[in-house]
């Protein structure tokens, strides 16, 4: 299946961005000017950037990470994990900091084992940005609200993403 969002009545594609949905996956084209102006979906009207990270599963995965153009940094976590369950609300914290610059995505290691799989994972948490199906850095290990920040807006500059 090939969506593709409708164009912006707004501008020319270099000046939007195609985000996907945080509640139906959606995709989405909102000018980047108005990337901070609270977007809603074209289809179920549900803002593009709740200010939370979202749960990933098979039938969204590829839409964040491979067709949006947003980077998504992706928490590898489990129910079982003591770090897990202590990095949890730090890192809602940070996607209320970080949206729209970034999409903040949890992945249930227990749920989607062959995502863990493909990705690698050794340890959880761990953190993965990734953009347009790509995956930039990693990193493993609980973390503060204001490090997942940092780490986040040093990879994003590094990149230059953001």
């Amino acid at each position: 299946m090939s969506e593709q969002p409708a164009p912006s009545p707004t501008d020319s594609h270099t000046d939007s961005v195609i985000v996907a949905c945080p509640v139906d996956a959606a995709l989405n084209r909102v000018p980047r000017d108005r990337l901070g102006q609270d977007p809603k979906c074209g289809t179920c009207h549900n803002a593009l950037f709740p200010g939370k990270a979202v749960e990933m599963t098979a039938a969204n995965f590829e839409r964040h990470t491979a067709k949006s153009e947003l980077p998504v940094v992706i928490d590898f976590w489990a129910a079982w994990c003591g770090p897990c369950r202590t990095m949890s609300p730090n890192f809602e914290a940070a996607a209320k900091v970080l949206e729209p610059r970034v999409r903040m995505a949890k992945l249930d290691t227990e749920a989607m084992p062959e995502m863990s799989a493909r990705y690698g994972i050794r340890s959880i948490p761990t953190m993965i940005m990734v953009h347009k199906g790509r995956e930039i850095a990693r990193t493993s290990g609980a973390m503060p609200t204001q490090a997942i920040v940092q780490w986040i807006g040093n990879t994003l500059a590094q990149a230059r993403l953001g």
